[in-house]
């Protein structure tokens, strides 16, 4: 999947380096493939690895259940899809410039930078200029001079 992976770490690890695919997707993938996940990636036969990256091409195919896709019910076409790598990057951004270009709330808050998934703002989430209390300089007190 145009990720290079080291070949001492177990498959199920060096699985999830992969951007899309986690360490229960993973396992998933391995149970279903009847490979041993506690194999080593430099250990794999050229079979187990064509069928690893087919599988992970089309893994519905394989009967991975619907559940741990990444996209489920696309929005453009209504399927049930795992995306890997760039693409799932480039569908990512489409989702967030589509909800800006429709004003929703989700896209607002994209807009202005703000938390997005509901979480508190009052304390956390500050940037910059609003952390801590600002304090106005104070010009130093004039001393007097002797003689006037």
């Amino acid at each position: 999947m145009g990720k290079d992976v080291e070949g001492d770490k177990k498959i199920t690890v060096a699985l999830s380096k992969v951007k899309g695919v986690g360490y229960n997707f993973a396992q998933v993938l391995l149970q279903k493939l009847n490979i041993n996940p506690y194999i080593r990636v430099g250990l794999l036969t050229d079979k187990e690895v064509t069928d690893i990256e087919n599988a992970l091409k089309d893994p519905g195919r394989i009967g991975i259940p619907h559940f741990y896709f990444n996209r489920r019910k696309d929005m453009d076409t209504g399927s049930n899809i795992h995306l890997l790598t760039s693409d799932l990057d480039f569908i990512v951004s489409n989702d967030i410039d589509r909800e800006k270009s429709i004003m929703s709330w989700r896209g607002y808050r994209h807009m202005f930078g703000l938390r997005v998934r509901g979480q508190r703002t009052r304390t956390t989430g500050r940037r910059a200029s609003a952390v801590g209390v600002r304090k106005i300089a104070q010009a130093p007190p004039k001393t007097q001079k002797s003689g006037e």
